[in-house]
C-alpha cells in the first residue's frame, strides 16, 4: 500500500533540469487565513505553502504595523453615506509596497527545500481589475516569490498583464481551474506570451469558499473533472502537472488521485484547525464542531460565484453598511458591488429602522468587511469530519494541531487512518 511520500512534485526549470517536491500544497485560504507561519512550514516539509494577497493592505496593518486602511477611509469619508462608489479608488503604488512588505518578509524567514507561492484572485477588482491585477502580480514576483496560483477568474490576459517582468519564464505560474473548458479557454488566450502554465489546480465542487461551479455543483465529481484534464493535457503533449483539490481529505484520498497521474494535490480544510492558521481560536473551535447539516453552499457572495460556509457564520443577514472607503476589494470597473445594491434595497424597505443593527441583508454579503473580521466562516465539504482529526479535551473543546503533524499524517498515512496528535496536557 502506498503513501504519499511515494510520490513526488516534478516542475520543469527553466534550465531544463527537474525539481521534486513532496507533492503537498496547501491551498491560498484570504483573508490571511494561509498566513506566513503556515506556508513557511510546508516549505520547510519539503511541499508548497501559498500566502494569499487578498486584502493585502488590511494583512500588511494587522501584521506590519501599516496604516492603509485608516489613510484611505480618512480620504474617502466624504463618501461614506454616497451609493456611488466610483470615485474610490487605490492607490497602486500604496497596493505594489504592502505587497512587497507581505511577500519580503514571509520570504526572508524561508527554510527548507520547498517553495512559497501566493493565490492571486481575479474578482479582486478593487475598481480598476486589470491595472490592480498586474501591480499585485508584479510586485509580488519582484519581491521574490516563488510562484502565483492565479485564482478566482478566468483569468485570460493575466499572462499578459506581467509578460514583460524579468521573472515571468523564471518564477512558477498555475492556474485554479474547476473544468477542462477553462483550462482550454486559458491556453488559448495565453499562448500569445509563449509560455504555459507551470501546474494546473483542478478543483472541484467539494473545495471551500468560492466554487467555480453553478448552484449544481453537486452532480459534478472531482475524480472526473481531473481524469478529462489529465487525459487533455496528455493529448496535447504538454507536460504540465496536475494538481487535485477540493475533498482531499486524508493520505488516501491523495494516494488515490496521484495513482490517477496527478502530480500532487492541493489541501486546506484540515490546516484551519492548526495553530499556524490565521483564525482566531474560537472560530476554529467552530469548524471543529460543525456538523454536516450545518455547512451549506449559497449565493451570498458578491462575487457571483456560490460559496460554501457555515450556516452559522455572523456574515450571514449581517446588515452592516457598505466599507468600501475602507477597503472596497470587490468593487467593480465601474465603482460597483452586489451587496451595496443589496443593502440599499433593504433600507428602501425599511424606512423606519432607526439602527443600521436593524437591518437584515440576506440576498449578499458585504465580504470585504467579513471576511477582514474573520465573520465570514468559509469551509470545505469535510469540515465535518475535523473533530476526528484530534482529542476532545475535557472542558469541551478540542486540541488544536500543528501544521507539521497534518502534513505529515498526509505524507506518511496509508489507508483511510488519521493519526491524532500527543494530547496536549497543558491543554487539558
Amino acid at each position: 500500500m502506498k503513501c504519499v511520500d511515494d510520490f513526488r512534485l516534478t516542475f520543469k526549470n527553466p534550465a531544463g533540469g527537474e525539481e521534486k517536491y513532496v507533492p503537498i500544497m496547501i491551498g491560498g485560504m484570504g483573508v490571511d487565513i494561509s498566513t506566513a507561519d503556515l506556508a513557511l512550514e510546508a516549505c520547510r516539509l519539503g511541499g508548497i505553502g501559498h500566502i494569499s494577497d487578498a486584502m493585502i493592505k488590511t494583512v500588511t496593518d494587522r501584521r506590519y504595523n501599516t496604516k492603509y486602511v485608516k489613510e484611505k477611509l480618512k480620504k474617502y469619508k466624504f463618501n461614506v453615506n454616497n451609493s456611488d462608489k466610483s470615485v474610490v479608488q487605490f492607490d497602486l503604488d500604496e497596493l505594489a509596497v504592502a505587497t512587497r512588505l507581505h511577500v519580503e518578509a514571509t520570504m526572508e524567514r524561508k527554510q527548507g527545500d520547498g517553495l512559497i507561492f501566493i493565490n492571486c484572485m481575479e474578482k479582486l477588482t478593487m475598481n480598476a481589475p486589470k491595472e490592480t491585477l498586474r501591480v499585485r502580480m508584479a510586485a509580488a514576483l519582484d519581491a521574490g516569490i516563488d510562484g502565483i496560483t492565479l485564482a478566482a477568474g478566468l483569468h485570460l490576459g493575466s499572462f499578459s498583464l506581467i509578460e514583460d517582468h524579468p521573472r515571468f519564464r523564471e518564477a512558477k505560474l498555475g492556474i485554479i481551474v474547476s473544468s477542462v473548458r477553462a483550462l482550454q479557454l486559458f491556453i488559448k488566450k495565453s499562448a500569445k506570451t509563449n509560455r504555459l502554465p507551470d501546474y494546473v489546480v483542478v478543483e472541484g465542487p467539494l473545495a471551500g469558499g468560492h466554487l467555480g461551479f453553478g448552484m449544481d455543483w453537486a452532480e459534478f465529481k472531482l475524480e472526473d473533472i481531473v481524469a478529462e484534464v489529465v487525459a487533455w493535457i496528455k493529448e496535447q503533449g504538454f507536460d504540465i502537472p496536475v494538481i487535485a483539490a477540493g475533498g482531499v481529505f486524508t493520505g488516501a484520498d491523495a494516494v488515490r488521485f496521484l495513482e490517477m497521474g496527478c502530480g500532487g494535490v492541493q489541501v486546506a480544510t484540515r490546516f484551519t484547525v492548526t495553530k499556524e492558521c490565521g483564525l482566531p481560536d474560537d472560530v476554529k473551535q467552530e469548524y471543529f464542531k460543525a456538523s454536516e447539516e450545518i455547512i451549506e453552499v449559497n449565493q451570498i457572495s458578491p462575487t457571483g460565484y456560490p460559496m460554501r460556509m457555515l450556516k452559522n457564520t455572523p456574515a450571514i443577514g449581517s446588515g452592516i453598511r457598505p466599507n468600501c472607503e475602507a477597503y472596497g476589494y470587490l468593487l467593480d470597473a465601474n465603482g460597483s458591488c452586489s451587496y451595496i445594491q443589496a443593502y440599499n434595497k433593504v433600507l428602501e424597505e425599511n424606512p423606519d429602522a432607526k439602527k443600521i443593527s436593524e437591518i437584515h441583508v440576506y440576498e449578499k454579503t458585504c465580504l470585504c468587511t467579513h471576511m477582514r473580521n474573520f465573520d465570514c466562516w468559509t469551509c470545505g465539504h469535510y469540515t465535518y469530519r475535523l473533530k476526528d482529526t484530534t482529542n476532545k479535551l475535557p472542558d469541551g473543546r478540542y486540541q488544536l494541531l500543528t501544521a507539521e503533524h497534518v502534513f505529515k499524517d498526509y505524507q506518511f498515512s496509508k489507508g483511510n487512518t488519521i493519526a491524532l496528535p500527543e494530547l496536549d496536557e497543558s491543554a487539558v
